[in-house]
Parts: structure tokens; sequence; C-alpha cells
């Protein structure tokens, strides 16, 4: 019976002529692709789908979310199809572990007709790793920046009120996962930082009094963390991805600790937010943070670097209007309508020529 019924979806395959395989779980790649298509599908409707079944694809633009899936997907695929991989991050100093997945999806390289890397260092690696340049296309991952937007007094009055927080503290955002699995996260996902984020905090917290805010699954090592220090913290759980938005009026500072990154997201919606960032170089951070203009970027695992740039932007003159407009205007460029735009033209669109 099975049988029959995988037999028919392979003979019924989707309808639009680019598909998108995102993950089941909700987060960054399925927010990627679903964001892509809500915006293609408003200006053509019918040009994209997602989907968390690659089995049933054939003869079309497949957009592989991660190469992780693609990697797991890759070998059972029609050929009849044109393949993208969005590669986000992952570098072979990062373990044994990611450098032998580097070396199985350089293999699959000639499978694959565009590789879509977020961050320019992201796109230079793929491309000193002998992958040809034509074939790596630079799209960073988006964010509706009207919906993420500075909020007025009131505003963020009202979201410190609701979590409890003091107008006297310095109130710190990090709304990332950073514990390893889907548990309660007592072991770090070191490659986020979240042991960097832990000395920063404690340090800042001698300067002046800090509070957070968490969101995010996975955080049990970085609140152990923040008890042990007598740091206080909310840790909230939205229910829907537009919660955030009030999450962000809340802050006055994001911190992004990461040792290796794809965006993040969070940089992204916090400069639409009118939230300093001070980031680690990380992933996007460099193509969106000039340092001390619209934001702080230091060297990953540089504490003191975190703390200093942290207390000169906490102290800038009236909240740091200067710089919080300036990092809303350079986070235009990632407005999903750009991102979607680029992702039609520099690579669904030519591929679907091709397939005539």
């Amino acid at each position: 019976m099975w049988r029959a019924a995988y037999a028919s979806k392979i003979a019924h395959p989707p309808a639009a002529p680019v598909q998108f395989i995102i993950e089941r779980a909700d987060w960054a790649i399925r927010r990627v692709g679903e964001s892509v298509r809500n915006e293609l599908i408003a200006q053509q409707p019918g040009l994209m789908e997602t989907t968390t079944h690659p089995e049933r694809i054939a003869g079309r633009v497949a957009h592989f979310g991660s190469q992780y899936m693609w990697l797991s997907w890759g070998d059972h695929m029609s050929g009849a199809n044109r393949y993208v991989v969005s590669y986000f991050h992952g570098k072979r100093e990062d373990g044994p572990e990611v450098s032998a997945h580097i070396d199985k999806m350089l293999e699959s390289v000639p499978r694959l007709s565009r590789i879509v890397a977020s961050a320019s260092k992201v796109e230079q690696r793929l491309i000193s790793w002998g992958i040809p340049r034509e074939r790596v296309v630079r799209i960073p991952i988006g964010v509706d920046t009207s919906l993420f937007s500075i909020p007025n007094s009131d505003q963020k009055r009202l979201a410190r009120k609701k979590f409890g927080f003091g107008d006297e503290q310095l109130i710190i955002g990090s709304f990332q996962k950073d514990g390893v699995g889907w548990g309660d996260g007592m072991e770090p996902k070191l490659i986020k930082g979240p042991d960097v984020f832990l000395d920063a905090v404690t340090e800042l917290n001698r300067h002046r009094p800090v509070a957070v805010l968490l969101t995010g699954p996975a955080r049990g090592f970085v609140k152990k963390g923040l008890e042990d220090a007598g740091i206080p913290y909310h840790h909230t759980y939205v229910q829907d991805y537009s919660d955030l938005v009030e999450c962000y009026h809340a802050l006055d500072l994001y911190l992004v600790t990461s040792r290796e990154e794809g965006g993040p997201m969070g940089l992204m919606e916090s400069m639409a937010s009118g939230v300093p960032v001070v980031s680690t170089d990380v992933g996007m951070a460099g193509d969106l943070i000039t340092d001390g203009i619209t934001g702080g970027l230091v060297a990953p695992e540089d504490t003191k670097s975190i703390v200093n740039r942290s207390l000169e932007i906490s102290a800038l003159p009236d909240q740091g209007h200067a710089l919080r407009t300036k990092a809303k205007k350079a986070v235009a460029v990632t407005d999903w309508s750009i991102v979607a735009r680029d992702h039609w033209t520099k690579v669904y669109q030519p591929l679907i020529e091709e397939m005539a």
C-alpha cells in the first residue's frame, strides 16, 4: 500500500516550478523558506511552494534549506531537477565532524546548480574551497523591517514592565538556541558562544546593574550561569513569531557572542528594532555592522572588547539615537522583499530558463 502511495506522489509532482525544502521544526531554515515563498507568491501566485517531502519533486528547481538536508536527500533525488542549497555556516576549524561534512558537501558540488551563501565571509570560504565562483550567490537572510520597528517611549516602557525589568537596569537580549538538543540545554553548544555570553554579562554587571531577557529553547546552560552570577533574567517562550517584537522593545542591547554564524536572525531583527548590537565578527555581522557607527564589531572570543563596546554604546547620548537610526538604515537591504527578489532574479529564474 505504501508503495502505491509513494508512486502516486512521484507521478504527481508539485505544480510550482520552485520547491523550497524546509524542516518541520519552526526555526531559521523554515522561516527563510516561508518568507521567500510568501514574497514571491504575492507577486505571482503559483511560483513557489515549500515542502517537507522532497521525494515528490521532479522536473523542478529544488532548493534545500541547508546543506545538511541536501546531503541527507541528494543521492535519492531525480536527475531531472536543478538543485540549489543554502550554506549558512560551517568551517573546518569547527571540528572533525564538520570537516567530514564539508568534504561530503564538496563531493556533491557537481550536482548543484547554485549555492546560496548568506554572508560574504561564507561566500569567500566556499570559493576558497574550489567551488566555481559562478555557482555561488550571496543573498542575506532577511527580516521583516515593517514588523520589527523602533519603539516609542510608551512601547518600550510597557515592554520592560511586562518582563519585570526596572528603569535602572541595562537590559541585554539573547534570543538564540545555544544548548545541545531540544531538552533543557544544560550542555552548551559552544559554537554559539554561550560561555562567552556569560563571561561578558558577568563583567558588565560589575560596571552597572544588568538583567537578561532570553527566548528560545535549550537555554539551561545560560540560565544556570546567570543564576550562579546573581544576574536577574526572564526567559519567555513566544507563542507566535510576531511576539518577538515586544521582546526587542524591552532591550537596551543585544549581544551576539558566537564563534560561527550564518546570520543570525537576531542580528537583523535587533537592528530593525533599533536595538544596538555588539557582535563577534561572524556571519552577516561584518556585512551589516560598521564598528562604532551601526553597532559594535569585535573578534570572536574577545570578551574584553565585547564589554568595552557594550559600555561605550550604552553610554551614548540620547540612548544612542544616531546609532539606532543608522543601524535601521543599514539593515534595510535585508528586507524580505529584496531578499525574495534576489532569489528569483539571481537563482530561480535563470535555472527555470535552463530547463525550458
